[in-house]
């Protein structure tokens, strides 16, 4: 009980100290996740983080999950989910009460200004760290540049363009398995 307790706290601070959604809070996961507790290898967290964004709900709710899940269980989930979610419904409800007060006044204007340009740069620090791990060869980058174009060019779901890059990647690891 000690370890799930663990894991919702942990979870929990990474709710409650990421702004910006699931693509802010991949840092966090990964410090928190692969570093501190050995929850999962890096290659699992970009895994679940993949599969999180193509399954419906939340990235940051659905990769807790699957955390969660792998290294406790049902329990390990469902402790890692209410983790990662407790801070933001505390903190939703409170801005909640109060926002309609406080948005038109300048202050508080700037300061999702100021909030929204500090998310850009963690999104950019995330994309970095994933760009590292997973554009490893010529081939993952040729998908990697077929998915950027594809993205930019046309209007198709994201879910579209994560299982065109998983069919590709098994296509591709069976035609050089099949080389050998």
């Amino acid at each position: 009980m000690k370890e799930l307790w663990k894991m919702f706290f942990a979870f929990a601070r990474i709710g409650g100290l990421t702004f910006g959604g699931g693509y802010a809070m991949l840092p966090m996961l990964q410090k928190e996740v692969v570093e501190k507790n050995g929850w999962a290898t890096e290659e699992e967290l970009m895994d679940y983080y993949a599969i999180g964004q193509c399954t419906p709900g939340v990235i940051a709710v659905n990769t807790a999950t699957f955390v969660g899940q792998k290294y406790r269980g049902t329990l390990g989930a469902l402790f890692c989910t209410l983790g990662v979610v407790f801070p933001s419904l505390i903190i939703i409800t409170v801005i909640a009460a109060f926002i309609s007060n406080f948005a038109h006044l300048p202050v508080v204007q700037n300061a999702f200004a100021g909030v929204r340009a500090c998310v850009c740069v963690l999104i950019f620090n995330a994309v970095t760290k994933l760009w590292k791990k997973s554009v490893k060869d010529r081939l993952a980058l040729v998908i990697f540049l077929a998915v950027f174009l594809g993205s930019v060019l046309l209007d198709l779901s994201p879910v579209i363009f994560v299982l065109l890059a998983g069919i590709a990647g098994v296509i591709i690891k069976q035609m050089e398995v099949r080389a050998k």
